[in-house]
């Protein structure tokens, strides 16, 4: 019998059993790709992180990430997490890890305390902002169980957008956001009828409360989250977006997300113009959990 040591930890929040849950699979050496797509069903959460030897000694892991039902090219809090599990097993270069994933090079960079000990992770996502189709606000509000008035259209359009992994972007009138509930129906609807996605639809809806605070709420019912309660790479994507539409070199942001779940999270947001573009990076605390192990 195999057995493959994992630790599970909270992610993007200070307190345990809030934020957004993650299994790290410290060393999936021997694991084949069916067995990390059945581990991560078997876990059942929102994503699981299989870490690996890097192809290029001076980086510190490959790490694979994986839904419930597939594997993703990036995601947020699955790297936040697992760079707080390895820097806390001190596989850190001087506060710094470098991850290769399928969408490129993650750096991620270390929270500590005054006293040394890790809080979490920021980490910087592997692509500048792209963006490409806009969908109609009226499908976004049928897909969000909400009248097509609760869209916003005055700043952007609902629209895909990327900085390592895509998200359908709508902005909602502020009393709106609590009221969403994802049709299952409308979602398959929209998908079927714009062959623009790709095949995958992951809904992030948001308020801005102010210039630099927002809440949010993530829906993806298709990939088999109903909803999450923290979404970095979205989260990253918006703060990317919302530079590019109002201006100047940088800016920072402060995301809620979780509430509407009793799992509230806090992201902490940066984006920048770069010579290839805008960048963005997504930082939080975790909280450690539980360990164990897998027998196959």
């Amino acid at each position: 019998m195999r057995k493959f040591a994992f630790e599970t930890v909270d992610v993007f929040t200070g307190t345990r059993f809030g934020g957004n849950q993650l299994a790290v699979f410290t060393d999936a050496r021997g694991l084949s790709d069916s067995e990390m797509q059945s581990l991560a069903a078997e876990m059942n959460y929102s994503e699981t992180t299989f870490v690996l030897p890097p192809s290029d000694p001076a980086n510190t892991a490959r790490v694979r990430i994986f839904t419930r039902s597939h594997e993703m090219p990036f995601a947020g809090h699955p790297n936040v997490g697992t760079a707080f599990v390895l820097a806390r097993h001190g596989r850190d270069d001087a506060g710094v890890l470098r991850f290769e994933e399928m969408a490129g090079l993650v750096t991620v960079k270390v929270k500590a305390d005054a006293g040394g000990e890790v809080r979490g992770a920021v980490i910087d996502a592997p692509q500048p902002l792209s963006t490409s189709v806009e969908l109609p606000p009226e499908a976004i509000a049928a897909c969000a169980g909400l009248d097509p008035s609760d869209i916003l259209i005055d700043a952007h359009r609902p629209i895909r957008a990327s900085v390592g992994v895509h998200f359908v972007l709508a902005q909602l009138r502020p009393e709106a956001l609590s009221r969403a509930t994802p049709d299952l129906g409308q979602f398959r609807s929209v998908l079927q009828a714009t062959p623009a996605l790709e095949g995958r639809f992951s809904l992030f809806l948001y308020v801005r409360d102010s210039d630099t605070t927002i809440r949010a709420r993530m829906f993806a019912p298709l990939g088999g989250t109903w909803e999450d309660p923290a979404t970095g790479s979205a989260s990253a994507t918006l703060a990317a977006l919302l530079l590019s539409l109002d201006g100047g070199d940088a800016a920072v942001f402060s995301l809620i997300q979780g509430v509407e779940m009793k799992r509230p999270s806090k992201l902490d947001l940066t984006a920048w113009r770069s010579e290839d573009g805008i960048r963005a990076s997504v930082g939080g605390d975790c909280v450690a959990v539980l360990r164990g192990e897998a027998l196959l």
